[in-house]
């Protein structure tokens, strides 16, 4: 199979939602009209900062058609189908190939708290079922579990698994997979933070959540690291972490949703459970947009 090359600046997009919490369809063309024009390189569509736990299967389907017209196919989509249910998980990536996705990104099974074993059949049943490029999200975080460098690459010898969204912010994780997975196991930055620093250690790019806000920096900052100018990609990374730190003063996406209407990309709305960001993270949020230097 063909399997396209996800790397540098790939923005995990947020959702745009109106205050009635409906999606805000053309913010949402538009956003990744303007993140290709900023030199983002992929777009992930219903991913945890897309809200996707709140999501009707309908709205998440919608969420990926809209991406793959809207890129249009100047840079791949990385469609987000995981769930906790196999099945599901199965489904909404089928549809993801059906749409014209580049790949699926799927995350761990998250509340089930399957073992080492159950995370290996998971993934090894939806990468069976469908013929589509996999990157494992691995976010011990949110979903509880941990998967671990053995099971990962044992994963990895599958045909259809090809990477990994690392967000454990374990700077040794990208040093063990290359050391068990081989150096064309792609391995992408979950953590704005230490994004470049990961890059040191194997990694070839960051899925992003400053992107949704910041695309032309990250962009820079990571083609600044391929290029080989370590220091401009060190200053670009100077320069982005009050905002990196900002994005996370509450539970994302809300503040990086503020953030974007600060701007005028999308509106702040967030779906419960997510609540609206106290006034005191609002003040921080605006203070590090106008820090960076952020516009319109």
């Amino acid at each position: 199979m063909e399997v396209a090359m996800f790397e540098g600046s790939i923005t995990a997009l947020i959702t745009p939602m109106r205050p009635d919490t409906s999606i805000d369809e053309p913010a949402f063309e538009a956003l990744v009209d303007w993140q290709i024009a900023q030199g983002t390189s992929a777009v992930v569509p219903a991913g945890t900062t897309g809200e996707s736990p709140t999501l009707t299967h309908a709205e998440h389907r919608r969420l990926i058609d809209m991406a793959v017209s809207a890129a249009g196919g100047r840079v791949p989509v990385l469609a987000g189908t995981g769930s906790n249910s196999t099945a599901e998980a199965i489904e909404t990536t089928r549809h993801a190939k059906r749409a014209g996705a580049a790949g699926a990104l799927i995350v761990t099974p998250y509340y089930n708290k399957p073992t080492q074993e159950g995370l290996y059949l998971h993934f090894r049943a939806i990468a069976d079922a469908v013929e589509l490029p996999i990157v494992i999200y691995n976010i011990p975080g949110r979903s509880v579990i941990d998967m671990g460098v053995e099971t990962m690459a044992r994963l990895a010898r599958h045909r259809n698994i090809i990477g990994v969204k690392d967000s454990t912010a374990n700077l040794l994780r990208p040093l063990q997979m290359r050391a068990a997975a081989g150096a064309d196991f792609v391995q992408l930055s979950g953590e704005d933070g230490t994004a470049l620093a990961f890059l040191a250690a194997g990694g070839v790019g960051c899925i992003s959540v400053t992107a949704n806000v910041a695309p032309r920096a990250c962009a820079d900052m990571q083609a600044a690291w391929k290029a080989g100018d370590v220091a401009g990609a060190m200053a670009i990374q100077d320069r982005l972490l009050v905002l990196h730190d900002a994005l996370f003063v509450e539970s994302s996406p809300a503040p990086v949703k503020y953030a974007a209407s600060l701007l005028g990309r999308a509106g702040e709305t967030c779906r419960l459970p997510l609540a609206p960001l106290t006034e005191a993270s609002r003040a921080r949020v605006r203070r590090a947009v106008e820090e960076v230097g952020l516009n319109a």
